[in-house]
């Protein structure tokens, strides 16, 4: 299948969320050997329009990131001429899905739009337009489903589907040290670990230890509160970690804690569950971390300071675990498949096939 994935900012620009997720939704079917190409602003030197990097094919549809309105003028005519069967477009920025609707009308060609929520989804005239220009709209969670049907789409129109892990790797990486509880992300102003630390402070008198893993701005608050609560010999900070340093600090670990105030989904916590760790969430609006451990028996959601210390000790109960089996629906494999079904129903309905 040909797919033409359209951003004009990627993660060659910028390192985001949003810009990683595209990336390994192309790096997924490109490995399954799909035909692949990716329309941005161009990234790369010299005067070449296309630029092929790790098999996959870059197609500079206009030369500078800030040069919004030459992106938007020529990607319609860009996609007429490509021909592809599936146009795949990030909702990072509307204006780029209206142009890519266009082109895909043009190509005589499905067009979805992937949002990833990563700064919320305003309900604005042009990202209405927007949702209601494409025939679907991908999530990776139920809680950005809701905030994309409220710019007035119907459920039909939206389809949620995670973020993959690599179920094979976290088999070949070997369990590391052991830990009761662990955390992951970066630490910045929605880390909320202070949740969990006070949670822990609440046992003192059990013998525990925890690893909190990741850096950011509020880490050094983060080691100032864990001495000032005393549990300061038994939190390690880890720092940033590789993936697979950080999987086998899952395989080691008993208990996941996710106390995040804003996660759109909490591939972290994706991680370590598969990794066999019991999964404890602290529920918050903003946050789709609950989604995945409901009607889990290995899973806890709390909605407090006080449940949250309790559900720990509880959690900490179960069968210890390196590996759990019931999160294979999220390995990479099964999610392309996710895609790629979407684009042939939306095929099959446009009478393409």
């Amino acid at each position: 299948m040909r797919v033409a994935f359209v951003s004009a900012e990627t993660v060659f620009h910028r390192d985001t969320e949003t810009n990683r997720r595209l990336r390994t939704v192309v790096e997924l079917l490109d490995d399954a050997g799909h035909d692949v190409h990716v329309y941005c602003t161009q990234f790369w030197d010299g005067e070449h329009a296309t630029f092929e990097r790790e098999g996959i094919t870059y197609h500079g549809v206009s030369v500078e990131l800030e040069a919004t309105a030459s992106f938007l003028v020529r990607l319609p005519f860009v996609l007429a001429r490509a021909r592809p069967d599936i146009v795949h477009v990030s909702a990072q920025r509307p204006g780029q899905v209206i142009a890519a609707s266009l082109g895909a009308t043009l190509a005589r060609a499905p067009v979805v739009a992937e949002w990833y929520g990563m700064d919320g989804v305003p309900t604005d005239r042009w990202r209405k337009l927007a949702a209601r220009s494409v025939d679907r709209n991908l999530v990776p969670s139920e809680l950005v489903a809701t905030w994309v049907r409220e710019l007035g789409v119907s459920e039909q129109a939206v389809d949620p589907i995670a973020n993959p892990i690599d179920v094979e790797q976290i088999h070949e990486v070997e369990p590391g040290e052991q830990a009761d509880v662990i955390y992951a992300r970066r630490l910045d102003e929605g880390a909320n670990l202070e949740s969990l630390l006070l949670a822990l402070a609440e046992h003192r008198d059990r013998d525990w230890r925890a690893t909190v893993i990741g850096d950011g701005p509020e880490r050094e608050a983060y080691e100032q509160l864990a001495s000032d609560l005393r549990i300061e010999d038994r939190v390690t900070f880890a720092g940033d970690r590789s993936l697979e340093e950080r999987i086998a600090a899952y395989r080691g670990a008993h208990v996941f804690a996710q106390t995040a105030e804003y996660c759109v989904f909490p591939t972290e916590m994706l991680w370590a569950l598969a990794a066999g760790c019991v999964g404890v969430v602290e529920y918050h609006a903003d946050s789709s971390a609950h989604e995945l451990v409901e009607g889990w028996d290995r899973g806890f959601r709390t909605t407090s300071e006080d449940e949250l210390s309790d559900t720990i000790i509880e959690a900490g109960g179960l069968e210890y675990r390196d590996i759990d089996d019931e999160f294979d629906e999220y390995d990479g494999a099964e999610i392309r498949d996710r895609y790629l079904t979407t684009y042939r129903a939306l095929q099959d309905a446009s009478g393409l096939l």
